[in-house]
Parts: C-alpha cells; sequence; structure tokens
C-alpha cells in the first residue's frame, strides 16, 4: 500500500467556476467534495468527479449576483482510509488554499457520499461558514468505536440531504449524527428525499435548487425559503426529518420568509 500512496498525485483545487475574470469579485467560494471509498489506495474516480460538476456549477450560477466561485477538490487518492480520514484532510488543505488565493472570504464545504463525510468532518476549519452534506458516507454505529465527531460543526450552518432508498450510505445514520449534531448546534436540518437513491438523480432538480438557496442564504445571509428556514427553526425530530417537496425550486419567491 506504501507504494502505491506514494505514488498519488498531491490534492489541488480544480478549475474556478463561477465569475473570475477581470475586475471581478469572489464574495465566497464553495469546495465541491466528490465521493470516495472508505478504504482504496487507488487514484482519485475521474467519474466521482464528472458527478460532482454539476453542483458546482449550479451553486456558482446561483450566487453569481454574490461572487460566489466554486472548486471541485482533487483528492490525493479516492480512500478515507480510517484514521487518516484522508479526504477530511485534503478537504481542510483545500479550505486553506482558499484564503491563500481569495484572502478571507466565506466558504462552504459541499460534499457527496464519502465527500459528504469529509465536509462534515472538516468543518472546524477557521474559514468554513456552513456545510452541505448529500447522502453523506457514515460509519455503522460501534459501541467500542468513537462515534462520529459533531463538535467542529458548533457555530456552523448545516444542512444534510438524504435519500430514503438509499441502499449505500444507511440514512437512518446520517439522521442519527444530526440529531447528536443539533443538540449543540441549533443551526443544523436536514432534508429527506422520497423515493430517492444515493445519487440522489430522481428528483435531481429540487436537490440542486435546495442546495443553491441554503448555500446563497447561509454565505450571503439571503432570506432562506420557508422549507428551510422552518427546518433550522424546528426542534428534532421535525427539523431533521423535513421532506423535500416535489417542485421545490420553481416558485421560491412565494417560499421565502419576508
Amino acid at each position: 500500500m506504501a507504494q502505491h500512496a506514494t505514488s498519488l498525485p498531491a490534492a489541488r483545487l480544480g478549475r474556478a467556476v463561477g465569475a473570475t475574470g477581470a475586475g471581478s469579485s469572489v464574495g465566497g467560494v464553495v469546495l465541491v467534495l466528490p465521493d470516495g471509498d472508505p478504504v482504496s489506495a487507488r487514484r482519485p474516480s475521474s467519474l466521482a468527479y464528472a458527478s460532482a460538476l454539476p453542483l458546482a456549477r449550479r451553486l456558482a450560477r446561483a450566487g453569481r449576483d454574490d461572487g460566489l466561485v466554486a472548486h471541485l477538490v482533487r483528492y490525493r487518492g479516492r480512500g478515507w482510509n480510517g484514521g487518516d480520514a484522508r479526504l477530511a484532510a485534503d478537504a481542510e488543505w483545500a479550505a486553506d488554499e482558499v484564503g491563500r488565493r481569495y484572502g478571507d472570504v466565506p466558504v462552504c464545504l459541499a460534499g457527496h457520499g464519502m465527500g459528504g463525510r469529509a465536509a462534515l468532518r472538516a468543518a472546524g476549519h477557521e474559514a468554513v461558514d456552513c456545510v452541505l452534506a448529500l447522502a453523506p458516507w457514515l460509519p455503522e454505529e460501534d459501541v467500542a468505536a468513537e462515534p462520529e465527531p459533531v463538535k467542529q460543526l458548533v457555530g456552523r450552518r448545516v444542512l444534510i440531504v438524504h435519500g430514503t432508498n438509499d441502499a449505500r450510505c444507511d440514512p437512518e445514520l446520517s439522521f442519527k449524527l444530526a440529531t447528536r449534531a443539533k443538540k449543540t448546534n441549533r443551526d443544523t436540518c436536514r432534508f429527506e428525499v422520497h423515493s430517492d437513491g444515493h445519487g440522489l438523480r430522481q428528483h435531481r432538480t429540487e436537490v440542486l435548487a435546495l442546495a443553491a438557496d441554503f448555500v446563497q442564504g447561509s454565505l450571503f445571509a439571503h432570506a432562506y425559503a420557508r422549507p428551510v428556514a422552518d427546518a433550522l427553526a424546528a426542534p428534532p425530530p421535525l427539523g431533521l426529518r423535513m421532506p423535500l417537496a416535489a417542485g421545490f425550486g420553481k416558485s421560491l419567491g412565494g417560499q421565502r420568509r419576508r
């Protein structure tokens, strides 16, 4: 395994998605963290990067007027690899790199699957304002092991989105993590996408609209759509099992709080 590890590329940021030309001002950055594997010494998956690109494009387009830029994080490898938590370490490196490139701007960590776990784990970085975890991969609970940490989420706004038919990442595990997080961080909410699977493809339009609304509200203090505001304000379990309504995003003007 060591031989494979030394041949892996260094972590880096993918090409910026969003307005970064002459005269443009960067107001915030979304770091999009692709899916990965629990254990692997292989190089990052090009398929995972391709799957994450629509989210980066959608968020950058929604936040264009606020100067939002999105970058895919290109990992050193595709494996989390136990205590190494390599994908989370790469996410932290990426947040450092944002500071070097853009200065003191707010950062959102947005990940899918194992990238969702990395986003949650790396949330304690000082530049991070909010976390978006889509169908996060989380370990099975084990009485002999420490539970997945949540203290790093304090002071961040957190949105978890999970399909109820996810056969790869148990949605009940993200509900349990959200329940623990809510006890110390009231700015935590979770939406359930009924009948959708791990890829959240069946309701992709609604999921992307929800993600964009959350990121704009969290990074730039725009009013959240009413379902998001209600989910953040509701006590558990209501705000952690909020159903994502079909058609979300088609008429956000009527859903937002004034």
